[in-house]
């Protein structure tokens, strides 16, 4: 099984596309479909990569990334924002919520692969 990720959107489609599309890449896949169950999906299953939404319920994608990134056991968790939201300003907001990398939807499963597969090379 490879590296553990975990996918949090509200859009049950999103959901079932990206599951099936990071299974079919060899990933372990793990969903949560709001910013609350995100956070205890994290803490709970400590993922390699997080594929994070912006725009949910409970809690958005800007603040999700904003608890992790203060939290002392969490904060190198690895975090990929995928919003509908293409203005610079957004992407600036993602970045400085604590975000690894930011991809406006729509995108194509092979650059979301490629991107995934980048941010999972070991850091040096």
């Amino acid at each position: 099984m490879g590296e553990r990720i975990l996918i949090v959107d509200d859009d049950p489609n999103i959901l079932i596309s990206l599951e099936y599309l990071m299974k079919r890449e060899g990933f372990e896949v793990h969903l949560a479909r709001d910013g609350e169950e995100a956070l205890a999906a994290i803490a709970a299953q400590r993922p390699a990569l997080v594929l994070l939404d912006v725009m949910m319920p409970k809690k958005s994608g800007l603040e999700v990334c904003q608890a992790l990134r203060a939290d002392e056991a969490l904060k190198d968790t690895r975090v990929l924002m995928l919003s509908a939201k293409a203005r610079d300003t957004d992407i600036a907001k993602g970045l400085g919520s604590g975000a690894d990398a930011y991809m406006t939807k729509p995108f194509s499963t092979q650059a979301l692969v490629q991107k995934v597969r980048e941010m999972l090379e070991p850091r040096g």
